[in-house]
């Protein structure tokens, strides 16, 4: 592969990366205000505690009980049989997120997505620069 193409790739890769450190930020960004918009609020269950999601029941001001399919938004540092405040949206209720938590809680792990990719990127495209053709 010529240097220009390995650059070209590097290039493209590494803008997928800043892409993504960005989404990690304006999807919770997007979901707080969502909810904000019409906020519910209720006390739930912590019913289990995973690698990819942190389940939770509630019931909502209508009665019904949810347990969203793609878990809690911000669970960090919650146990299994735990009671916590959630905020939920009204006419979503799978959309709910720890009370108190923001999106602000993505910036930090968002940046050090760029920074490790940016790091990387700067080796590797020094790498490609020292490399005879």
């Amino acid at each position: 592969m010529s240097r220009r193409r390995v650059r070209q790739v590097l290039l493209a890769v590494y803008a997928v990366a800043l892409l993504g450190a960005f989404a990690m930020v304006a999807g919770p960004f997007m979901n707080d205000r969502s909810i904000a918009v019409e906020p519910g609020r209720a006390l739930a269950t912590v019913t289990n505690v995973g690698w990819l999601r942190t389940s939770v029941d509630f019931q909502d001001s209508q009665g019904l009980y949810h347990s969203p399919p793609t878990g809690l938004i911000y669970p960090t540092g919650l146990g299994e049989g735990q009671k916590v405040w959630v905020t939920y949206k009204l006419s979503n209720p799978d959309l709910v997120k720890v009370e108190g938590r923001e999106w602000t809680l993505s910036i930090i792990p968002a940046l050090s997505v760029a920074v490790v990719a940016s790091l990387i990127f700067g080796l590797a495209w020094r790498g490609t620069s020292l490399k005879k053709n």
